[in-house]
């Protein structure tokens, strides 16, 4: 089978890009052939055999000229339809599988892939993976950024209130593009021709269906996992306490217990939140690792270690070693990575009950869940579990018992084969 995976960025960026470089290395380790699509930048690392790719589309940069022609592009690309169509000429694609594609690539690929596949009688499925909302809502996050509130005024097709609200960048001009955008590929009905949507959350599904036009063809499913374990804990790097005398690749020494936030220093992320809660806890040590607007703010409490971004066997350590770690998100989040890398390192999660969060924490059996933005009960609740070793060793074990609930990367790719597949 030939599958074309399109994404904006090919990039590593976020947590889509981790989803489409993992699944496309392992169709094609299962045997089929695989491509990609998307925008051509300098750190692209997938890609397609006749090398078309859409321009870099910067935002937040670029010149005066193509400042003022970006509104157009973000609504329709011509230019993405002749370069997908490139691809689909010389791959000829069984699947083409979406993944984020607005405002970069548009939806205006989904019209080509339905013209050629007409034109060749080629019968192509189109699969669509949502890892946010931007089908139903033109910010893609289902919140108001001024305010910092979640909202589904547009989820039923009233894309006006994006710019009564400022919903993109606080813009009104640039909310003005996005609630456009959302109104003329509305209009064209292009959606209809997505055959399969897959939700990462049941509450992601629930969010789909209330549009008439998806419902029917949603499925959730959670992100695959890596199943890691918890590591060897017997060697001698181990304190009395449990926990490992734990240094950094680049020396940084970290306390011997402590709570970890690791991701992006952000509002909607619960960030604010988090220093608070941090604020009304001076016995307890806390580290974090990320980036973001607010890592001034961080680098200043008394009893707290920013340790930056990290990855790979900086992050493995920092997550191991943690008494738990905590995801204090205020938006509808879908089904966040960071949840499941530290569950699957049997380290418990204390999370906002928000958005898919919930079907990840089983709460009082394997982590726990605090009312988002509430700043004292997430005190409160680190508290109970930072006093409480027995809990968490607790938590420890039931994640153990239970660690592989979720489909690893091989039986979701199986998975999504079938899904490719089906009539």
């Amino acid at each position: 089978m030939r599958v074309l995976i399109v994404n904006k960025f090919l990039y590593p960026n976020g947590g889509s890009e981790t989803y489409i470089f993992k699944l496309g290395e392992e169709l094609i380790r299962r045997g089929h052939e695989v491509q990609y699509f998307g925008m051509e930048h300098e750190g692209r690392c997938v890609g397609n055999a006749v090398n078309a790719y859409t321009s870099d589309m910067d935002f937040h940069g670029g010149s005066k000229l193509s400042k003022l022609t970006y509104p157009i592009k973000t609504i329709y690309s011509k230019e993405a339809r002749e370069k997908i169509r490139l691809v689909l000429e010389d791959f000829k694609p069984d699947v083409v599988h979406l993944n984020n594609f607005n405002y970069q690539l548009t939806p205006s690929i989904i019209l080509e892939v339905v013209k050629w596949r007409e034109e060749k009688k080629k019968a192509c499925k189109i699969v669509f993976t949502a890892h946010d909302y931007q089908l139903i809502c033109p910010n893609h996050m289902m919140n108001i950024p001024s305010t910092g509130r979640n909202c589904d005024a547009c989820v039923g097709g009233k894309f006006s209130n994006c710019v009564k609200n400022k919903c993109i960048h606080g813009s009104t001009a640039k909310s003005v593009v996005g609630a456009m955008e959302a109104t003329y590929w509305k209009k064209r009905g292009t959606y209809k021709y997505i055959d399969k949507i897959i939700c990462p959350s049941e509450f992601m599904k629930k969010q789909m269906d209330r549009n008439p036009l998806f419902a029917g063809k949603t499925v959730a499913q959670h992100n695959f996992v890596e199943h890691v374990g918890n590591g060897d804990q017997n060697d001698s790097s181990f304190s009395a306490s449990g926990n490992r005398d734990v240094v950094l690749s680049d020396g940084t020494k970290l306390p011997p217990q402590y709570v970890l936030y690791f991701g992006r220093y952000s509002l909607e992320k619960g960030i604010q939140t988090m220093i608070e809660a941090c604020n009304m806890l001076p016995e307890i040590d806390f580290v974090f690792a990320g980036k973001g607007d607010y890592v001034e703010e961080i680098r200043g409490l008394q009893y707290a270690t920013e340790v930056g971004f990290r990855t790979g066997a900086d992050l493995d350590l920092l997550i191991r070693n943690a008494v738990c770690t905590v995801y204090p998100s205020e938006w509808y989040e879908n089904n966040p990575f960071s949840v499941m890398e530290s569950q699957e390192r049997l380290v418990p999660v204390i999370g906002a009950d928000i958005g898919g969060i919930p079907e990840l924490i089983r709460n009082g059996e394997d982590g726990m869940l605090f009312e988002s933005r509430n700043a004292e009960k997430l005190a409160d609740t680190i508290k109970y579990l930072w006093d409480n070793p027995d809990v968490a060793a607790k938590f420890k074990d039931n994640l153990a018992k239970v660690q592989n609930r979720r489909k690893n990367l091989a039986e979701y790719t199986q998975w999504i084969e079938e899904i490719y597949e089906a009539k």
